[in-house]
């Protein structure tokens, strides 16, 4: 699958939802927001809100299904060798550290040096990482790194980016709605038509979409300093932050452009340019070393 596919995923399964729950009710003529007297905002607040929480929160139930699809990842119920017994340990024990169900662990098969954790809840989370990293880590960086994404799960970051995503959905919806009416209404009804109308919202959300993106993406590099520094502490300082360096230093000899580019905002790492700064789900790795060398850590 390639990069666009790939980093876009959730948020396209989030629009997709969004966008068959708006052609249902433009079908049947569910609008409770157009009144004989005009555009009721309370309505239309709702309105937005229902349509897009169901968006993201329908994407978060599909999150982990999703990437096992997609990843083709393998469950790891019985370890085949040292590496998934440590893998499995590892896993395991922070989980009854923070007492919370053992997530699902997985493997997928790739060449590209990352970890994820996604699921609805807590307790019913995944943590997979790529058959590379699981090759090339040591067991101590392999703990730092599973340390970071048991941080992801623990702190909620899945449910806490899906209500953010549902509270920037009705933000996008409500404004893109409201827009068009505002035009709708300047222009006349019988001139710009009701086909231009709905081109006009959708036009108008693709706008304060890109907007909505940009302040999801920010939580999500704070998010990861957070990963970064409950990692330490379930695992160790110097262990994350060996992890860390690590990751920096295969990307930097990384002469293959998927693996250097393929990393989605799950991950927990995505190398991006400089121009894609505001769009880029984790801070530079540089950043994060920086950051987690100041944090005093008992």
């Amino acid at each position: 699958m390639n990069f666009l596919k790939r980093i876009l995923l959730f948020f396209l399964v989030n629009l997709a939802v969004i966008a068959l729950l708006m052609t249902i009710m433009s079908i049947f003529h569910l609008e409770p927001y157009i009144t004989p007297y005009g555009l009721n905002l309370s309505s239309l607040a709702v309105f937005s809100a229902v349509i897009g929480f169901a968006g993201a929160l329908i994407s978060l139930a599909l999150s982990k299904w999703i990437v096992k699809k997609t990843l083709k990842i393998r469950i790891v119920k019985n370890p085949q060798n040292s590496a998934e017994t440590h893998l499995t340990h590892v896993i395991s024990q922070i989980a009854s550290q923070a007492g919370v169900r053992t997530p699902e662990i997985g493997i997928y098969q790739s060449r590209e040096i990352n970890a994820f954790a996604t699921g609805p809840t807590q307790n019913r989370a995944l943590v997979a990482v790529s058959s590379t990293l699981l090759e090339q880590f040591s067991p101590d960086e392999l703990e730092g790194v599973l340390a970071h994404e048991m941080t992801h799960v623990t702190n909620g970051d899945m449910i806490t980016m899906t209500l953010l995503q549902g509270v920037l959905n009705t933000f996008v919806i409500f404004l893109a709605r409201a827009g068009a009416y505002a035009i709708q209404s300047a222009t006349g009804r019988d001139e710009i038509g009701e086909l231009a109308y709905w081109g006009l919202s959708i036009f108008l959300e693709i706008i304060f979409g890109v907007f909505a993106m940009m302040i999801l993406m920010a939580f999500s590099r704070r998010r990861e300093f957070r990963a970064d520094i409950g990692g330490a502490r379930f695992s160790s300082k110097r262990k994350m932050i060996s992890a860390l360096q690590k990751l920096q230093k295969m990307q930097n000899f990384s002469r293959d452009p998927k693996q250097s580019t393929s990393l989605h905002a799950l991950k927990i790492s995505d190398r991006q340019r400089k121009r894609f700064r505001f769009f880029a789900s984790h801070p530079p790795l540089a950043e994060r070393i920086a950051r987690l060398e100041a944090e005093p850590i008992g």
